[in-house]
């Protein structure tokens, strides 16, 4: 009787009788889903002028939620347990000044084998708004790219599964809110996590991987990444193999530095998992001419290159979720005063 109620609940997770080894998947067929074709189509409609620059608890950033929302269904990815029609509220009382009630939107691919170990894919799906002439702020880039990523590595991931290549552990797909205000969305996540932060076993956080930064015109196919050696050595060394295995393309570490005075390290969602002592990769392209400026168009999208960057993001996360055990914490980060 027991066996038969554990395969009924496996049965309605993932399929009972019909995994396979996710070592004998060819990872490549399901990163090569990830394509700049698909990624145009989303970004063209999520940074346009329908949604008004996505301004934190105001009426585009809404519709942008609905948006992720409707897409997620589409692939038949779920909300997390104990969360609603993917939305976990984000509060007025939780921001500074007057921003609306907000949220973060959640999907979720539960684990095969250690579903209560959880890999977190975080981007931000708000922007700055329109400014008092109703000029819109796209943020195609920032970080309109970031969330057209998350879709499609979401897609790959559910490719995966439907050829019975189910995930070891669990991943949830975070699209939060209020990272423009001040980090808001993912602090109130730590604050208020869906899943215990012991079982969250790394953060990959995408911020702005569709353009060529400020000063890497000529540098070919390159991603800036930040805080991959911050907590776990491991979680480094990791992110390097899968990179010279798979894409090779340059991983520029300048704003890594402990001494960058850019701090780009504390500005973004993935500090609020980091200095919970979670191991994290920020996956960057730098800042350019159009940086929270209306300019900040789809047009301006390099999709190739787009594709590149979040081909990386899945096969590292392939790797994180699928790979014997979690990364190990074998550092502790100075504090941010320390480093000023």
């Amino acid at each position: 009787m027991t066996k038969i109620v554990i395969c009924a609940l496996a049965l309605s997770l993932f399929g009972c009788g019909t995994q396979k080894k996710v070592e004998n998947a060819d990872v490549m067929k399901y990163a090569n889903t990830i394509t700049a074709a698909e990624l145009s189509e989303h970004l063209y409609i999520f940074a346009s002028d329908e949604f008004e620059g996505r301004d934190t608890g105001e009426k585009g950033q809404k519709l942008a939620a609905e948006y992720l929302v409707k897409e997620y269904k589409k692939l038949n990815i779920p909300s997390p347990p104990g969360v609603t029609s993917y939305y976990q509220p984000v509060p007025s009382s939780a921001f500074r000044g007057n921003v609306k009630d907000s949220e973060n939107v959640l999907a979720y691919i539960v684990g095969s084998e250690k579903p209560e170990e959880v890999l977190v894919i975080t981007s931000h799906y708000d922007h700055v708004g329109m400014d008092k002439d109703g000029n819109v702020f796209n943020g195609a880039d920032d970080d309109g790219s970031g969330t057209v990523a998350i879709l499609e590595i979401a897609e790959a991931f559910m490719k995966a599964k439907a050829d019975g290549y189910h995930p070891k552990r669990s991943i949830l797909f975070m699209n939060v809110t209020g990272e423009e205000k001040g980090l808001i969305g993912s602090k109130w996540y730590t604050d208020n996590p869906v899943f215990p932060l012991a079982n969250t076993v790394a953060n990959l956080n995408i911020d702005m991987i569709g353009r060529i930064g400020n000063g890497k015109e000529d540098a070919g196919d390159y991603v800036y990444l930040i805080g991959s050696d911050k907590l776990s050595t491991e979680l480094h060394e990791l992110s390097e193999e899968v990179n010279r295995k798979y894409i090779n393309m340059e991983l520029d570490y300048t704003f890594n530095d402990e001494n960058d005075p850019n701090r780009f390290y504390f500005r973004s969602d993935h500090y609020n998992f980091a200095k919970n002592n979670i191991p994290i990769i920020f996956y960057f392209n730098g800042v350019h001419a159009d940086y929270h400026k209306i300019s900040d168009t789809p047009d301006k999208i390099e999709y190739d290159l787009l594709e590149k960057r979040a081909k990386l993001v899945f096969l590292t996360a392939w790797e994180i979720a699928n790979r014997e055990n979690r990364p190990v914490v074998d550092k502790t980060p100075a504090p941010p005063q320390a480093r000023r």
